[in-house]
């Protein structure tokens, strides 16, 4: 449950915010009567569904990059520390990196990476 409001916490804000809006929309005096009950609900289940699908494909995607990464393969995870160039960096096993609590950290390396923000190297050859 921790890991849920980790990687939702900003999204179940703005959903609330959205919430909070379409009850005052509705409850409007132009607004027909009963119009907010029915969009509350509307409006509640299409963001649940939404908060729901992205916890889902993001949780499975920590999953798969924390089974390649334990597989000893690399993982590529965001730098956002240096912008201009080489946003991304490789992790790998066999270069220092080890896996605690969904987070990358290094001895050789100043800060760690959440396993949410990383995704499975895949090597393209380019043949022409």
């Amino acid at each position: 449950m921790e890991l849920f409001f980790k990687l939702e916490a900003g999204y179940l804000a703005i959903s609330f915010f959205i919430l909070v809006v379409t009850l005052i929309v509705t409850t409007r005096p132009f607004i027909a009567k009963g119009v907010w009950k029915r969009s509350s609900i509307i409006v509640g289940a299409v963001l649940s569904l939404l908060v729901v699908t992205h916890y889902s494909i993001t949780s499975s995607r920590i999953n798969e990059v924390e089974k390649t990464f334990n597989e000893g393969k690399k993982v590529i995870c965001e730098s956002k520390a240096i912008r201009k160039v080489a946003q991304s960096i490789i992790i790998e096993k066999e270069n220092g990196w080890d896996l605690n609590s969904h987070m990358f950290s290094s001895p050789n390396y100043s800060r760690d990476f959440f396993s949410a923000r990383c995704i499975k190297y895949i090597p393209i050859d380019i043949q022409e």
